[in-house]
């Protein structure tokens, strides 16, 4: 089996990378963001600050997160009921955010996210995959991109699905999560020594498919 790790700050394009990686070569994809969000969703239902580990702790204890995998599509539970299609707003991002700098929350997830990996050749996205969930990955990909194009590419995203926030909304709540995300005691957004570091700004996505795609041909033939 082969584990694909790609990182990297919001709107670099790793969740569409990885996907179509997965779809090319039989893996499957584990979107780690969309777990966080989960939690996210969670504390926000329940009223908890995503900030505390003191509020966060004990809700982890109650709440049931599962990963499930329907037409090879990623399914995400929250205590049996499947939220997937409530994740992908700006205001659970910072949830997400939030909630992922607390050590409490990342090891209540690490266990779900390394037994994919076990069961699976996989490719997962997210933001310390390389680093610290997969560090034995034998692709490691750091996917970023000028935060001006990553902006852009998550206001159309955005905007496809009917949402209002303008596109300065949207470069400001990025940069405030590349903060968040790169300045976290707690396995900071960073690029792993051995990984190959692939700026997308003005690349396509079969352009960035590709590049990846060959050094996972190179690394299954070695």
């Amino acid at each position: 089996m082969m584990s694909v790790a790609i990182d990297g700050p919001g709107g670099a394009g790793k969740s569409t990378v990885a996907r179509e990686l997965a779809r090319r070569f039989g893996f499957v994809y584990v979107d780690t963001g969309a777990i966080y969000r989960t939690v996210g969703l969670a504390a926000k239902r329940a009223g908890a600050d995503p900030k505390s580990s003191a509020e966060m702790a004990p809700l982890l204890e109650r709440i049931r997160v599962e990963l499930r995998y329907e037409g090879g599509e990623q399914r995400m539970l929250l205590d049996g009921e499947d939220v997937t299609g409530l994740l992908r707003t700006p205001e659970l991002s910072m949830y997400a955010s939030d909630v992922s700098a607390l050590p409490e929350v990342r090891a209540f997830l690490l266990g779900m996210q390394r037994q994919a990996a076990e069961r699976h050749s996989v490719v997962m996205d997210g933001r310390d995959i390389g680093t610290v969930v997969l560090p034995g990955a034998q692709v490691k990909i750091f996917l970023t991109a000028s935060k001006e194009e990553r902006a852009r590419r998550r206001y159309e995203e955005l905007r496809a699905r009917g949402e209002s926030q303008s596109y300065g909304e949207v470069l400001a709540d990025m940069e405030r999560r590349d903060g968040n995300d790169s300045g976290r005691a707690v396995a900071p957004l960073r690029p792993a020594e051995d990984s190959v570091v692939l700026d997308s700004t003005g690349l396509s996505v079969e352009e960035v498919v590709a590049r990846i795609g060959e050094l996972i041909i190179e690394k299954g033939k070695g």
